[in-house]
């Protein structure tokens, strides 16, 4: 699936180092072919979460059916 720039994706599923779970909203920062993407997560009060680089497998597009949620994080490491 291909992403571009500053778009909203999910992620697919855990990523604990990051402090990170299925269902996060990202944004894309950077997208590097030929299926590779970075993405930008942050919390609801614009603290970065985490920055990372993802295959594009690890997170899709934002549905019409998907609702917006929030949970409290740790601070990555």
């Amino acid at each position: 699936m291909k992403f571009a720039a500053l778009e909203t994706v999910v992620l697919t599923h855990d990523f604990p180092a990051h402090g990170l779970k299925a269902g996060d909203l990202g944004a894309v920062v950077e997208v590097y072919e030929p299926d590779g993407v970075e993405v930008e997560f942050v919390t609801a009060g614009g603290r970065t979460q985490a920055v990372i680089t993802l295959a594009a497998a690890d997170v899709r597009k934002v549905g019409p059916q998907d609702m917006v949620a929030v949970r409290p994080v740790q601070p990555a490491a």
